[in-house]
């Protein structure tokens, strides 16, 4: 109801003054989240907001390695995941133990993997990615060979825009990987006069069949710029909220309706008062493995424009 919701977005403000928190969520989190939130974005993004403002407690509404990759960056302060089960499958699928016995037979490649990957995974790799850089940190390699973790779509998608030797990881987004071509054809018949924008961890056959392929980020900001009054959205479905909202004059349609990663909807408004009042449940990251995936990150950052 929405007396309930305004009830709870006014406790949320009430707690925020109290404790000096910044709410942070992404683009994938249920609506009333992301109104909730201070800064809405992707989760590498999100993360170096965590970093970069003054507040000490930030409240990650994601999932559990977007929060990590806050407490990599930004050790000093309070990091919060209002709900302790939203996890990542994808990021489940690698494991430090499988990652090492790849790094030993193939010795010479360099390790690259997805933000979207534990803070374990990111120790042991050589630099990191976000969907919207993957082609140029990969290509800025000195290395010819790449292990690329977790996802074998967006690496499939860099694969085939480097010369790079690809080595893929049989990892995958649940929600993205559902996709099929077929579906891309069905979307085109329903609405011909529509683009068709996807996320790169789609399959490969999706992504050719798209129109554009784009982050996120990417897609936000190519529905703000494009003249197209009709566009198909081939990523998670909360992202219609804030393509809606910021473009009231223009029409979007899900490509799927499997889009939903149900661990982006485990977050609500009441786990929101609930972190705020209790600070917890608190992520942390052991400095053994801060240090190394903050390197990681960094040399990220010196490589690409995240």
């Amino acid at each position: 109801m929405k007396e309930d919701k305004d009830l709870l977005l006014d406790r949320v403000r009430e707690l925020q003054k109290e404790t000096k928190a910044v709410i942070l969520a992404h683009n994938y989190q249920v609506d009333e989240v992301q109104e909730a939130a201070d800064f809405v974005g992707d989760s590498f993004d999100l993360s170096r907001t965590a970093a970069r403002t003054e507040a000490p407690v930030i409240v990650f509404c994601g999932v559990h390695f977007m929060a990590e990759s806050a407490a990599i960056l930004a050790p000093e302060k309070t990091i919060l995941l209002p709900e302790i089960t939203a996890g990542c499958p994808m990021a489940d699928m690698v494991t430090v133990e499988g990652l090492r016995e790849k790094k030993m037979q193939y010795p010479e490649a360099a390790v690259v993997a997805y933000v979207n990957s534990s803070a374990a995974v990111k120790a042991e790799s050589d630099i990191c990615v976000t969907s919207s850089n993957a082609v140029q940190v990969v290509n800025s390699l000195e290395a010819e060979e790449v292990i690329f973790v977790p996802d074998q779509n967006l690496g499939n998608y860099v694969a085939e825009r480097t010369d790079k030797k690809m080595i893929l990881w049989d990892g995958y987004c649940l929600t993205h990987h559902r996709i099929r071509y077929e579906d891309v054809l069905k979307a085109r018949e329903a609405q011909p006069d529509a683009l068709v924008l996807v996320h790169p961890e789609c399959r490969r056959e999706v992504v050719q069949a798209a129109d554009h392929t784009f982050s996120t980020s990417g897609i936000l900001r190519f529905a703000r710029e494009t003249e197209a009054k009709s566009l198909i959205v081939g990523t998670e479905m909360g992202i219609l909220y804030r393509l809606r909202r910021e473009n009231p004059d223009k029409e979007f349609f899900l490509l799927h309706p499997g889009l939903i990663c149900p661990n982006m909807k485990y977050t609500t408004l009441p786990h929101v008062v609930r972190a705020l009042e209790t600070l917890s449940p608190r992520i942390t990251v052991s400095e053994n493995i801060r240090v190394p995936a903050q390197r990681a990150l960094e040399r990220m950052l010196a490589a690409a424009v995240a």
